[in-house]
């Protein structure tokens, strides 16, 4: 059994957060399960912007998946988004 969910054909994107907590923050469990994905699931195939943005691909289906921060000013670069990508934007982005 698995720590999280598998990604399911009909997703498309995930969005963490960061709860607020006294002198801290800590992870949703949609930003712990894209961690988990992004180390554990998913296979790397680029990056780009310096490495804040990278590419994977879930071997189960072929999709590629971006890994973002759309929060980027925040320390460690903020909660991270992960997204389904095309095949083309892909090839132009990260040159897979």
């Amino acid at each position: 059994m698995s720590a999280f969910q598998e990604l399911r054909p009909d997703e498309s994107e995930l969005v963490g957060s960061w709860a607020e907590h006294v002198g801290a923050r800590s992870h949703d469990l949609v930003d712990q399960r894209i961690f988990w994905l992004v180390s554990r699931r998913l296979l790397a195939r680029g990056s780009a912007n310096g490495g804040w943005d990278q590419l994977y691909l879930d071997p189960r289906d072929g999709r590629f998946w971006e890994l973002t921060f759309p929060h980027g000013s925040l320390h460690g670069g903020g909660p991270r988004r992960l997204a389904v990508i095309g095949e083309a934007e892909a090839r132009a982005k990260y040159g897979v």
